[in-house]
């Protein structure tokens, strides 16, 4: 059994997708002759908590944890809460404060790349002495925040270590970067030190081929596509009796489907049974300006804010919704995101309606699997007619989804993948 250290962020109790993707891989990585050893954060600032996920920590794997000093407990002296929806990724795109343009221009300036910035020399420090104690030969850092692949580079230069970067995202070409009033100089320090983590580590690894494609471009050394994926057993369950149409995760202002609310609105005002079966039901942080637009289209007697949900009750509820919404901004910078959330929509072999950007990798995927449709944000006949259809379905009992081919997509079998690659 050979150590290998990985340096996260995320890590339970901290809830959202960001934290699924290591905890699964650490869980299966010895069955693959390799022991996890995780590096976290002692006092980290999650905008989300799931204390569930504590209990799904392997017991037999160590993890080190140091104390993290973060800004936003200082912004938050200037405004707790924009300092936590910022911190959230929620970024307010219509008629910003000036308070809400002062902690942006903060953040994209003065925190390069990222507000975990801090924790990058104690980290180096710290783990020296843990790389010689475990005989660590691998480490792996995960980023966002990408911060942390600075630490694996000062790790880099001091030992002679492999290094492995994991993208769960990309870094400078992700659809926010733009949003945070970077100056020409800020813009240039990401690029750089994006450039830097890319050249010096050994291997990559990335969540998407559009993201692959992107560094090839800058870097000569070995990227592995290894997606997120799915690890649960799901029990059958009884269909929710109402026509939900459901959405998991993050519902910001960039990502919302106009479109869809308009093809909603105007299948209600036609068929008096769907005004009556349908619900929408929203899971996660939805933005106000989604709600505005909800509102503004006569939907809001058909909307369930749920909040956030326990990663149990997220798979309840996406096993017995009628249709699964995927959402994404309608931009070029985003065509790679493949959210983690799709991997579990397509274990519960329920439809999904896929709503983004012209060659969007992951709506190709749900096509491609057989899964449901991809429809543009703009399209409203096509996401009238796809909505109907599932409806029609609905009504007489037979809305199912026979996806193939999905079964590469379970932690296992991407575990395997990365341990090879390790």
């Amino acid at each position: 059994m050979r150590n290998v250290l990985v340096i996260a962020y995320y890590w339970p109790p901290a809830g959202g997708p960001g934290v699924q993707r290591w905890l699964k891989f650490t869980k299966y990585l010895p069955d693959f002759g390799i022991q996890p050893i995780v590096y976290v954060p002692e006092n980290p600032s999650y905008p989300l908590v799931d204390d569930k996920l504590v209990d799904e920590v392997p017991a037999d794997i160590k993890i080190l944890k140091q104390p993290i000093k973060e800004p936003y407990g200082w912004a938050s002296l200037l405004s707790k809460k924009k300092t936590e929806t910022i911190s959230a990724g929620i970024i307010k795109e219509k008629n910003p404060s000036f308070m809400e343009k002062l902690l942006l221009w903060i953040r994209g300036n003065f925190f390069i790349p990222d507000a975990r910035k801090l924790w990058v020399k104690p980290s180096i420090s710290y783990l020296a002495k843990v790389i010689a104690d475990e005989g660590i030969e691998t480490i792996i850092t995960t980023g966002p925040p990408h911060s942390l692949h600075l630490i694996g580079l000062g790790l880099k230069k001091k030992y002679n270590i492999q290094w492995i970067a994991d993208f769960r995202d990309p870094w400078t070409s992700i659809g926010y970067h733009k949003k945070l009033r970077l100056t020409e100089s800020s813009r240039l320090k990401h690029e750089a030190l994006e450039r830097s983590v890319l050249v010096k580590a050994d291997k990559i690894v990335v969540t998407s081929n559009t993201t692959k494609s992107e560094f090839e471009a800058i870097t000569p050394k070995p990227i592995k596509v290894i997606t997120n994926g799915f690890d649960d057993e799901l029990q059958p369950m009884e269909l929710d009796t109402d026509f939900t149409v459901s959405h998991i995760g993050s519902l910001l202002t960039g990502r919302n489907p106009l479109g869809l609310w308009q093809a909603l609105q105007e299948l209600i005002a036609e068929n008096e049974s769907f005004k009556k079966s349908l619900k929408i039901q929203l899971a996660g942080v939805v933005g106000e300006e989604v709600l505005q637009s909800i509102e503004d289209f006569g939907l809001m007697d058909c909307v369930r804010q749920m909040g956030y949900l326990s990663h149990d009750k997220v798979l309840e509820t996406q096993q017995k919704s009628q249709l699964l919404l995927l959402l994404e901004i309608d931009s070029e910078e985003t065509r790679g995101i493949i959210p983690g959330k799709l991997f579990e929509y397509l274990n519960t072999k329920r439809p999904i309606l896929a709503i983004g950007p012209k060659g969007w990798e992951a709506g190709n995927m749900v096509e491609e699997h057989q899964a449901g449709h991809m429809c543009l944000h703009q399209d409203v006949a096509s996401l009238k007619r796809v909505v109907l259809e599932a409806f029609q379905k609905y009504e007489k009992g037979n809305l199912n989804c026979d996806s193939v081919g999905v079964e590469h997509y379970h932690r296992r079998a991407l575990t395997e993948s990365l341990a090879k690659f390790i």
